[in-house]
């Protein structure tokens, strides 16, 4: 695989998400869970995407249970959860696996691309992946990474595609 975009995940809702539809724009990709002490970043992450969606930013949230068991609910309880609490309003896609062998195949290619400090292995929860407009890893974040610290590598991925 050679770009984000020859990939596809299952959406909450269990619709197919190709991720060719998100060609041109740049892409914040996110493992989540609900019962995380990083919970609070969908707040900062639903504010990133509020801000700059229109500029081309699509966050895009994995849920996850990999992690100390911190999101153990079904998809519809997790989609609620998210929109209830913290007014979720960017694509979250059915929970996965982010490490091992049922890794979902786009967090071992963003593994591969970005490696992590020490492994390139998904520590916890809330690791960010900023991807550019040409579908490929500009940046990984650490989950202790707040939302709001990336908005310099942001506006600068947008500035790029837009001066395209």
């Amino acid at each position: 695989m050679s770009s984000i975009y020859d990939f596809t995940a299952e959406r909450m809702d269990g619709t197919s998400q190709d991720f060719a539809d998100y060609q041109g724009k740049v892409l914040l990709i996110v493992n989540t869970a609900s019962k995380c002490g990083f919970t609070p970043q969908f707040e900062g992450l639903e504010a990133l995407h509020e801000k700059y969606k229109d500029q081309g930013l699509v966050v895009i949230g994995f849920p996850c249970n990999q992690f100390g068991g911190q999101d153990p609910g079904s998809n519809d309880e997790i989609g609620a959860f998210c929109q209830k609490n913290y007014g979720v309003s960017f694509p979250m896609m059915a929970k996965i696996d982010v490490n091992g062998s049922d890794a979902h195949p786009i967090f071992n290619w963003l593994k591969e691309q970005k490696g992590g400090v020490l492994t390139d292995g998904i520590k916890w929860n809330f690791s960010k992946f900023l991807v550019g407009n040409e579908g490929q890893v500009l940046d990984r974040y650490a989950s202790t990474t707040k939302p709001e610290a990336m908005t310099g590598d942001i506006e600068q991925a947008l500035a790029s595609a837009n001066n395209q």
